[in-house]
């Protein structure tokens, strides 16, 4: 869910400012190739487009994070396009670091968490090839636990990437480092990308030559650091709702409840001219807005204690992101929340979302699924090299 949601996010933030991306992020605005050289050489920031200052170069890398995003989002070789999503994130928005707001911060520290988990072992392209390969399998019949064929699209996507981190790391030698300014304290980003890399190579050696224990214990690693880094993302959502929260409520202007009143009065975050000026002529709902607003902020962490009140809040958090989307201006920010909201949402609603969405493609597409078997998704798990 939150690979889809955040790649989706993304994808329509790029493509909403395809016109402006020379500005933005690119040769032609007011921050300047070597203002932004000199402010990631002190903040340690990483960031590809300080690598050159080349047209040619930034509109790759802005190729790169559209493709990326598109495929991160179909579930197209999700180990692979994760590291490539996170690159393409952590490049335009650490090239102008003051463009952002709360969305894009929480968009950057989802595309760092993503790579660590198996984002696509369910509702992603790898789950159908997946599927299509054990039904493969039962027909002939083997089993699919044993060792993995060889995958050529993968072993290619493999290659290539670490031909491109080969050249980058000879010709950028001045502008990464292995030791420092990385992820990680005493971990540079080429380290961390190489380790990455090198990993991806050991999983499919591991599923091809070596398919019983060893094969048990990297998978046992990998639900370890899924979970982990679930667990990371849900402190974080709780963490931003909770300083957001506390901090309203030292303010003066939501103590007596009239802070949404002059946010409703900005052009900038009026899309709506006249809804925003009927909300803010009417003090009871800017009221209850205002003071609505900390509560389930501040109360949200707390309601994780007991289910059926965090799923309750869980569905109001969402709705009023909703409202700032519409009512303010802001759909990026508010898509980027609601999608980090989604890691809390239950199983059993989640897989009554993709029965649903299975049968509705399955009404729409009649061929294809005559062709493919239907099959639980949650059975699914890719076992490729870049998978």
């Amino acid at each position: 869910m939150i690979r889809i949601g955040i790649s989706f996010a993304w994808l329509c933030f790029l493509l909403r400012e395809w016109p402006n991306r020379h500005e933005m992020y690119g040769p032609d605005g007011p921050w300047s190739w070597d203002m932004a050289r000199r402010l990631t050489a002190d903040n340690h920031a990483f960031t590809a487009l300080v690598w050159s200052d080349s047209a040619l170069w930034f509109e790759t890398v802005y190729a790169v994070a559209l493709v990326s995003s598109v495929l991160l989002m179909l579930g197209w070789r999700t180990r692979t396009m994760s590291v490539l999503f996170m690159i393409g994130v952590l490049s335009l928005q650490n090239r102008s670091v003051f463009l952002g707001d709360g969305g894009d911060n929480v968009i950057h520290l989802l595309a760092l968490y993503t790579v660590l988990t198996r984002c696509g072992l369910v509702w992603s392209l790898d789950a159908r090839r997946a599927r299509l390969r054990q039904q493969a399998a039962a027909a002939d019949g083997h089993s699919d636990k044993g060792r993995d064929g060889l995958d050529i699209t993968g072993i290619l996507l493999w290659a290539a990437c670490g031909l491109a981190l080969a050249v980058t790391q000879v010709l950028g030698q001045d502008r990464i480092s292995w030791t420092a300014d990385g992820p990680l304290p005493g971990l540079g980003w080429a380290s961390a990308l190489w380790g990455l890399w090198l990993v991806q190579g050991l999983w499919w050696y591991v599923r091809r030559y070596a398919p019983r224990e060893p094969r048990t214990v990297l998978d046992v690693f990998a639900n370890l650091a899924h979970n982990a880094t679930l667990l990371v993302i849900m402190a974080e959502v709780c963490l931003i709702y909770a300083t957001a929260g506390w901090y309203k409520i030292q303010g003066s202007r939501w103590q007596d409840g009239t802070a949404l009143y002059y946010p409703l009065h900005l052009d900038y975050f009026s899309p709506w001219p006249e809804l925003s000026h009927v909300l803010a002529g009417n003090s009871v709902i800017v009221l209850l807005l205002s003071y609505g607003t900390v509560a389930v902020q501040v109360a949200f962490p707390f309601t994780l204690l007991n289910r059926r009140a965090k799923n309750v809040l869980l569905a109001v958090m969402m709705c009023e992101h909703l409202g700032i989307a519409f009512t303010l201006g802001l759909p990026f920010f508010s898509l980027a929340m609601i999608v980090a909201d989604a890691v809390f949402l239950p199983t059993s609603f989640l897989r009554r979302v993709g029965a649903v969405t299975g049968r509705a493609r399955d009404r729409l597409l009649p061929a294809r699924t005559a062709r493919v078997p239907a099959q639980r998704a949650d059975d699914a798990a890719p076992h490729s090299l870049v998978g």
